[in-house]
Order: structure tokens, then C-alpha cells, then sequence
């Protein structure tokens, strides 16, 4: 399902035009990620928790020249599903 699909199905759902759909789902993932960008958490009860975790710098190789590269440090959004949203998805 691409982002367009998802729009259709929520406002249908929803009885909600799609226009105000689309300004919903755009402001919901402006929001997650300026949460996340500042170092928060957002849990959503039966849904999951978007999280934000830390990895170090590392040392890789490129595998065409097998040359040592730098990895720098960097932060991962991460998402893990609840109970609600896993129920579902196993029923």
C-alpha cells in the first residue's frame, strides 16, 4: 500500500474528505519526526512506539575495491509494534 492508497483507505474509513486526510497523515509524520529528532518517545496504545536508537562508528569495506571506509555515528528511527497491532496482524 503506497501513501495515496493509504489516504483513500483512511478517509473512506474515516468519512473524511481526502484533502483533510492528507494534511492529517503529512502533519502526523511531521510531528513523529520532529519528536524523534529531539530525542523523544511516542507510544501509541495497541499500535507501537516509534524510538530512537544511537549507532556508533564503525569501520567497513567497500566491497568492489575492498578498501577500509569510515562509518559515521549515527541515529536510527526504529519502530516497535504493541499487542493491538500484533493481534491484528495474527488474527
Amino acid at each position: 500500500m503506497n501513501k495515496q492508497e493509504l489516504i483513500d483507505a483512511v478517509a473512506a474509513k474515516a468519512g473524511a474528505t481526502k484533502a483533510a486526510t492528507t494534511i492529517v497523515l503529512d502533519s502526523f509524520v511531521e510531528v513523529v519526526g520532529k519528536a524523534l529528532k529531539k530525542g523523544d518517545e511516542i507510544r501509541l496504545t495497541n499500535f507501537g512506539t516509534f524510538s530512537v536508537s544511537k549507532r556508533s562508528a564503525t569501520t567497513g569495506r567497500n566491497p568492489r575495491t575492498g578498501a577500509k571506509i569510515k562509518i559515521p555515528a549515527s541515529k536510527q528511527p526504529k519502530f516497535r509494534a504493541g499487542k493491538g497491532l500484533k493481534d491484528i496482524v495474527n488474527k
